[in-house]
């Protein structure tokens, strides 16, 4: 039976619009069911291809993958409503206001945040965003028409919103954008392969994967400064400014997680660990003073073996094994 920060999250990653099935979604049920995954429709694919514009309305509590424009519009008091917004990860999400139609005087409200908030916590984490969290919201009733275009820092964001009277609401479109050096990604699918890369910056970045995974890393580059290779450290991470950790949870925050294993030594060749999360984190630690590098790709662990290896009652955090 998954947790509840795995369904949560499911629901969050997967619930998209069934209408012409154009992505992934999840239907609110028992959790105890198989999670359907539907792909783009062909219908929706020809659609794309021939340049249109990609239009829908919005549910109060949705997702979405893809660019067009979307509304939103009252049938009733919608007072906890949220729209996440998700993309490749070499992508940046721009949100534009094209109209609204909310009563800021009267409790309304319409809310861009960079990243996702789910129960609190925050993707990316604060430790590895480069705006303090004040700064990653946008508030439509503060900014008016100041700000009618915002776009996030990674291949996420969302928007809170909460609409009394029936009638009114919005329309965004929403627009994709290449990002040269992808830092801190949410990954859509249990599966993938990905390189990390971090030029002479000082920053901490970090991949999400909301499963239980294999994940191998196959090629770490740390230190690498015109050509060369800087000695590497005694013993362990401590103090080394440039390094890569596992981290493992049950919640959306790297900060608050597990640390499971640290490298801080550059190698080619192959470096495999199972880790049983709800959340697995690769993240890097960069210094800004060398060209960081990390190449790994990361499958969902098997079920059965998950639910194993809770049955043996293993007191590791999160059954983490090489």
């Amino acid at each position: 039976m998954p947790s509840a920060f795995q369904f949560q999250c499911h629901f969050v990653l997967i619930f998209l619009a069934a209408s012409k099935g154009e992505t992934r979604y999840l239907e609110v049920r028992d959790t105890g069911e198989d999670e359907p995954f539907l792909l783009l429709s062909e219908d929706l694919k020809r659609e794309l291809s021939a340049g249109q514009i990609y239009r829908r309305s919005l549910r109060c509590i949705d997702m979405l993958s893809i660019e067009g424009q979307f509304t939103f519009t009252a049938e009733q008091p919608q007072l906890h409503c949220a729209t996440f917004f998700i993309g490749e990860p070499e992508e940046l999400i721009t949100i534009d206001y094209d109209f609204v139609n909310i009563d800021c005087q009267r409790g309304d409200f319409l809310k861009v945040f960079d990243g996702w908030i789910l129960k609190g916590e925050k993707f990316p984490s604060s430790l590895d965003h480069p705006l303090p969290t004040s700064q990653r919201y946008v508030d439509f009733c503060e900014s008016g028409n100041i700000q009618r275009s915002i776009r996030s820092s990674q291949n996420v964001a969302m928007i809170f919103f909460r609409i009394h009277q029936p009638g009114n609401g919005f329309t965004i479109t929403v627009k994709k954008n290449a990002n040269l050096f992808p830092c801190n990604v949410i990954s859509q699918t249990p599966s993938g392969r990905f390189t990390m890369v971090i030029p002479h910056q000082n920053r901490n970045c970090s991949f999400s994967i909301i499963y239980p995974v294999v994940i191998k890393i196959s090629d770490l580059i740390l230190g690498h400064l015109n050509g060369l290779f800087l000695k590497k450290p005694s013993a362990g991470c401590a103090g080394v400014g440039d390094f890569v950790e596992l981290l493992g949870g049950t919640g959306l925050d790297p900060s608050k997680m597990f640390p499971l294993a640290d490298l801080c030594h550059s190698f080619h060749g192959s470096a495999q660990m199972k880790i049983g999360c709800d959340n697995t984190v690769l993240r890097m630690v960069s210094s800004g003073k060398h060209i960081n590098r990390v190449t790994f790709e990361y499958h969902q662990l098997d079920l059965q073996e998950t639910e194993n290896r809770k049955e043996n009652s293993i007191e590791e955090f999160c059954f983490p094994s090489i």
